[in-house]
């Protein structure tokens, strides 16, 4: 999968199909909520195995039921198909 910056225009397209999802400081960014600690911790593991498999890993936070995520690929300086693929894994992941 490429690691090379998306434009803009591939990035906004993409966007229309991750729900919820946004651009914020060069980075795709979503908060997600589950109904407890569980949940979300549980997201959180499943999405480590899935981003280990594909060599990237998100920039997150877990709060209780909350899991904020940003994803950009560093060594490219923005946002790669990578990110996308990822966020549509975490998508399915939880669920939404």
């Amino acid at each position: 999968m490429s690691r090379q910056p998306l434009d803009p225009a591939t990035i906004a397209a993409a966007l229309t199909e991750l729900p919820g999802w946004q651009l914020a400081d060069g980075r795709l960014h979503k908060v997600f909520a589950f109904s407890s600690f569980v949940p979300a911790f549980a997201f959180m593991t499943a999405v480590a195995l899935v981003a280990e498999k594909l060599d990237h890993h998100p920039d997150w936070s877990n709060s209780y039921r909350t899991v904020t995520v940003d994803l950009s690929t560093h060594s490219a300086g923005g946002v790669t198909a990578l990110d996308v693929a990822l966020a549509r894994r975490m998508e399915e992941l939880a669920g939404t």
